[in-house]
Order: structure tokens, then sequence, then C-alpha cells
């Protein structure tokens, strides 16, 4: 997710779709390389089940990329192409910020950060605010909005830091195997009524 972002607010700062906006675009084409090495490196030393998701997740982030590029191009002009490509780079960017509230999620349960790294939250935190910032300035909703919204969560995943910081690495494996068996025997108490009624249904055949 954080490719296609990249990819897609690279093209958004591009002089023919969003004048004056060529720093969105060195930067975002630089994280984009960047991104482009973590999932080649992923693929490489990834199980062959795995690999096959993640060239078909690949695909798919390509396949959209070229798709909203060549439509801005051949079926919007000017000021419309610039809102196209805006409220793309700007659905896909929420969508990246939002991919840790699972991590999230697993910390209120278990009631530890063993899993939530504190500088991945902190440069979370600090890259929405900065680029929230940049966006006020330059009158750019379509950098704000989605980096207001990043900036937000990155101060939740600070502030659960500070509330259970001092449980990082103290039983959080443990909590994280205890919501897993607690999941598991939820998952089979659901399906224990309908091995009762087949059960029934076989005694009533009989």
């Amino acid at each position: 997710m954080t490719l296609l972002n990249c990819l897609l607010s690279a093209w958004y700062g591009l002089p023919f779709v969003s004048p004056n906006n060529i720093l969105v675009s060195t930067i975002n084409g630089t994280g984009a390389v960047i991104e482009s090495l973590y999932v080649l490196t992923f693929i490489i030393y990834a199980p062959k089940k795995v690999k096959a998701k993640i060239l078909g997740l690949l695909a798919v982030v390509l396949t959209v990329f070229a798709t909203i590029a060549i439509i801005s191009i051949v079926a919007f002009h000017g000021h419309t192409r610039k809102i196209f490509c805006g409220l793309a780079a700007t659905i896909f960017s929420i969508v990246m910020y939002a991919s840790p509230l699972s991590i999230m999620r697993l910390v209120i349960k278990t009631k530890s950060v063993e899993y939530m790294p504190f500088f991945l939250s902190l440069f979370c935190f600090l890259c929405g605010t900065s680029w929230f910032i940049f966006g006020l300035l330059g009158r750019d909703p379509f950098v704000a909005v989605p980096n207001g919204f990043g900036s937000g969560l990155g101060a939740l995943q600070l502030i659960l830091y500070l509330i259970y910081r001092n449980n990082k690495g103290r039983g959080g494996g443990e909590a994280v195997k205890k919501v897993s068996e607690t999941t598991t025997v939820e998952k089979q108490s659901q399906l224990a009524p309908a091995v009762d009624t087949r059960a029934a249904n076989q005694d009533s055949h009989v």
C-alpha cells in the first residue's frame, strides 16, 4: 500500500497534473524506489506460497497505478486531471495510514507494545504532521486531508505506546497466544451446535 501511495502521489505532483508541486513528486518518487526495494527483498526471501501472494498483490498495485495514470492522461485535462489524480492519491494514502489499525487492536487486546515499534509510530506521526502542515500552507486538500488522518493515527499509536510501554516484553507473547487460543475456542463453540445437530440427525435416521 505504501508503494502504491508513493507512485500515485509522485504522479499527482508532476507538473502536467499538479503545477508547482514538484516537491511532492521528488519525495514520493524516492519513496517508491525504496518501497520497491523492500518488496523485492521480501519476494526474494519469502516462502513459495507467500511469494506467489505478494507477486499477485504487486501485479494489482502496478495495474491500479497504470490504469489511473492512463485514464488521467486520456480522459482528463487541466484542473479535472488534478482532481482525479488527487482523489486517487488521497484514497490510497488513507488506506496506507489505516493499515496499522490491526496492530493497534492487538496492542489493546494484549496490553503490550511488543509488536508495535516505537520509532515506526513516531515517524508515522512526524511524517503525517509535516505533510499535513505542508498541505495547509499550500492550500492543497489532497495533501492535507490524508496526512492529517495519518497524523491523528500516529498520535493514537504514540498514546497507546505511552499507556502500555511498561508491558513491552512482559508476557506480550503469552498474551497473543491467549488471544489466539480464545479466538480458537470461540470458533469451536460456534461450530459445536452444528456438529451436535448433525449427530442428532444421524441418530434420528438410525
